[in-house]
């Protein structure tokens, strides 16, 4: 069988005219809406918090789901998992939009919920989307149902909840973090989709290249509907060869999904190999090179938080106190990312990347603490020198805790000279670059102040 084979859908005789594959009901639907998972083996990704065992599986096996919040980003199957949940526990599934429903939608549904509990028994789950649209009166309407168990409450929002949503409708809910979808989530998800002939395309005579459907789950940035959706547009506007079937080919895959496929790839040497050429870039102080990986990373779809983590480290490690202010904004860049996400999280990242490229350079503070993480690990362990030691309990003074110590504020410019190791051993050694040359000076004169006080006289 050709490698090309294990992507083909060619229908069975009974997907023609007497079951032209999808039905009826089903047609007018994306083909995102028809693949929606009906039960958690369908489910795809997310395995954090439903692979067998982990908490929120348990919870809902044993219909003891109380209320939820799932954060994450668009298409990681947070509805989806909603409705799973309500018919896993024969609930009553109501749903509403932090974007069209107002008070009067909520009033009625919570009444409902209330009806149904005492006259059926039958619980109700309630799934509000973008549940952080929702004013702070709106969310408050919710708090007596959610705490009496009239309701279920599982919000959905793309937006972080303790910041969006209320403390006490967060305090009164369990969170769970969805993750952006694998490439290979996808890809058995887009595989799955094109067999399907009752919900997916398997109903049409389609072949499928398998670096097309690599392409769009590389490129849909870890979003099940954009994925989907894609190969449907992919299977509905190409026309049949020949043969009369449907051929899915790289070319076709770059149109649908609208990029191009390039040499990047996102596990392998290609992914590693350009992030190190980002960072050495930046070390090596040439942001127009820094600028051309970063664009390289973009395009090709990677995690901003990927970029942004190694911007952190960076900004710590190679720019260091030669410039603090490198740091904090690598990680207001790495907030703005996770925060707003592309295409606009381009900008303030490649702020940040050009800001470390062009920063003074120390690894000063990364020597320092490899160092000192080095005596540790060797054995060499010191204990507290009794004049540093807790003295605020009673009693510690007859232990000679705390005895001696000296309050720095109290000292000429705050500095009192004593010893604060109880062993003679230099960790950070500031260089002359940027800041810390003046942070050199001040030690300097620290280090020669404590030394004249331990020197005998």
């Amino acid at each position: 069988m050709a490698r090309d084979d294990l992507f083909s859908s060619t229908p069975t005789s009974e997907t023609s005219a007497e079951n032209p594959g999808v039905e009826k009901s089903l047609r007018h639907q994306p083909l995102a809406a028809r693949m929606r998972p009906r039960s958690l083996d369908e489910y795809a990704g997310q395995q954090h918090i439903l692979a067998p065992g982990q908490l929120l599986r348990r919870a809902i096996e044993a219909d003891r789901i109380q209320s939820l919040i799932f954060y994450g980003p668009p298409g990681t199957g947070k509805t989806s998992l909603a409705q799973i949940i309500a018919r896993q526990t024969k609930s009553k599934f109501e749903r509403l939009s932090g974007v069209e429903s107002n008070v009067a939608d909520m009033r009625r549904v919570l009444a409902s919920a209330q009806n149904r509990l005492e006259n059926t028994g039958q619980p109700t789950i309630l799934f509000i989307d973008e549940i952080h649209r929702f004013n702070k009166s709106q969310q408050d309407i919710l708090l007596p149902d959610v705490e009496s168990g009239v309701i279920r409450l599982i919000g959905a929002t793309t937006h972080n909840p303790f910041f969006f949503v209320n403390s006490p409708l967060v305090s009164r809910s369990q969170i769970f973090e969805l993750r952006p979808l694998t490439e290979e989530d996808l890809f058995n998800l887009l595989q799955r989709a094109l067999r399907d002939e009752e919900r997916g395309v398997g109903y049409l005579k389609l072949n499928a290249d398998e670096n097309a459907i690599r392409h769009l789950a590389k490129m849909a940035d870890g979003d099940a509907r954009k994925c989907l959706n894609a190969l449907e547009i992919a299977a509905l506007t190409t026309n049949p060869g020949a043969d009369g079937v449907i051929h899915i080919d790289l070319a076709v895959a770059e149109q649908s999904i609208q990029k191009k496929a390039i040499v990047y790839d996102g596990d392998g040497d290609a992914h590693y190999d350009t992030i190190s050429a980002f960072i050495k870039s930046m070390r090596g102080s040439d942001p127009d090179a820094a600028l051309y990986w970063l664009a390289k990373m973009i395009h090709a779809g990677e995690d901003p938080r990927f970029i942004t983590r190694r911007i952190v480290i960076c900004a710590a490690e190679d720019v260091g106190l030669a410039d603090p202010m490198a740091l904090v904004l690598a990680n207001a860049a790495h907030q703005a990312a996770e925060f707003i996400g592309w295409p606009e999280a381009r900008i303030p990242i490649a702020e940040a990347t050009i800001y470390i490229a062009t920063a003074n350079k120390s690894n000063s503070a990364y020597k320092a603490i490899d160092a000192a993480l080095e005596d540790v690990r060797s054995g060499r362990t010191l204990a507290v020198p009794e004049h540093l030691r807790d003295g605020s309990y009673k009693g510690a003074q007859r232990l000679g805790h705390g005895v001696g110590y000296q309050y720095a504020h109290d000292g000429k410019d705050h500095f009192v000279a004593q010893d604060y190791l109880g062993a003679a051993k230099r960790y950070y050694e500031p260089t002359e670059q940027g800041v810390e040359k003046k942070i050199k000076e001040r030690l300097d004169n620290w280090r020669k102040q404590t030394r004249a006080t331990s020197e005998p006289k």
